[in-house]
């Protein structure tokens, strides 16, 4: 629709491809545990219409070409950012499953591009992507064994993945102006090349990306990747609010730059196609801010090793709800009944006792901790 508003009907095909070309497709469908596949017809509309769909988001470190120049030279290729997106499948809700790169899982044996099988093993959870790079050479045998894994620890199916290196996270973030956020304490982490001031900020591109990689310095946290978590949480929320607020979905022009800049940043699975990206886009136009959900799985430090993690039995409740498509953290509970005051007897002369009046003080912001508790786009995560 964006297409024929701005460059007419026959521009349509022109803007389907350019923004369909933009994206790196790759096919592990040979290289992925074989999953259950639908037995309905698809809509030609939303190929996911009526399923649940689970998407797995990785951050690449790949640090050559233009990405050199943002976070410096470093062999092979890493993904510290892994999240897994749950759509319901009656798009009323969607919930985002951070996965701490540091957990100790199963790692299966991958076969890759080329042909070699790795052995299996239990270690990092990001140790999958790489053992992919390392051992086949590409993006298809890095993506393919991460989700083997993903699939085998959780019990759910990957039903299509997406990577976004540096330099096409900055674009993203430029191509909507920038993303406002509260900055609660100053913040400097000369590694990440990070330098806030405390207060209202909108973060370009760039310092959007400094944010979201920086792990220790003044005012950033504890230095560990889970912390690292909560700020990355709170900065895609904060890209959603501002979608949702600054008619980008609405407006043709906003919309087809946002578009073009995200896809031109992505890699992503041969299915992956415009087609299905519009569907579920349409599809979830209606979504309330409030059900869409960020939390990372619930962990504990390793009884094997303390600088590592493991999920607890609570991990294991959020993946059962997920492959059954229920709310992740379970159905929200029903609030009691307050207690009202009887009316007075008939013919009893009600008498209202004067009290002094005080003044009311305002209610203190109830904040999350992002990165340890489950919040909502409309919750408060920081205060300023």
């Amino acid at each position: 629709m964006a297409a024929v508003v701005v460059f007419g009907a026959s521009g349509v095909a022109a803007v389907a491809a350019k923004l369909n070309g933009n994206m790196d497709k790759v096919d592990v469908s040979a290289l992925v545990d074989p999953v259950a596949s639908p037995t309905k017809e698809p809509d030609p509309d939303d190929p996911n219409a009526g399923q649940a769909v689970n998407l797995l988001i990785l951050g690449s470190d790949q640090r050559d070409g233009v990405n050199a120049s943002i976070g410096g030279e470093a062999a092979g290729m890493r993904s510290d950012t892994t999240m897994v997106l749950h759509i319901s499948a009656d798009r009323s809700r969607v919930e985002l499953v951070s996965i701490p790169r540091d957990s100790l899982v199963d790692i299966p044996s991958c076969t890759m591009t080329n042909g070699k099988t790795t052995r299996a093993t239990h270690g990092m959870f990001n140790s999958a992507f790489a053992t992919g790079w390392d051992n086949g050479g590409d993006m298809t045998s890095a993506a393919a064994c991460t989700i083997n894994t993903v699939q085998q620890n959780t019990g759910l199916t990957i039903n299509h993945f997406v990577v976004v290196d540096f330099a096409g996270f900055q674009q993203m973030v430029d191509s909507i102006g920038g993303v406002p956020m509260c900055i609660p304490t100053d913040m400097k982490s000369d590694l990440a090349g990070l330098d806030l001031t405390a207060g209202f900020q909108t973060l370009d591109g760039p310092t959007a990306l400094a944010y979201a990689r920086a792990r220790k310095g003044q005012g950033v946290g504890d230095g560990s990747d889970t912390n690292r978590i909560g700020n990355q949480q709170k900065l895609i929320a904060a890209m959603v609010r501002e979608v949702l607020s600054r008619d980008v979905l609405t407006n043709p022009q906003k919309l087809l730059s946002f578009l073009s800049a995200a896809t031109g940043s992505l890699t992503a699975d041969s299915e992956m196609t415009l087609g299905n990206m519009t569907g579920l886009a349409y599809n979830l136009r209606n979504i309330s801010s409030g059900n869409i959900t960020f939390m990372t799985i619930p962990f504990a430090p390793a009884k094997s090793d303390p600088n590592r993690v493991e999920w607890t039995s609570e991990a294991d409740a959020v993946w059962s709800n997920m492959v059954n498509d229920l709310p992740a953290l379970g159905e929200a509970p029903t609030p009691t009944p307050t207690a009202t005051t009887e009316p007075p007897a008939p013919g009893a002369t009600a008498t209202t006792p004067v009290e002094p009046v005080t003044p009311v003080e305002p209610a203190p912001v109830e904040t999350k901790k992002a990165g340890h508790e489950a919040f909502s786009v409309d919750d408060t995560t920081d205060v300023c």
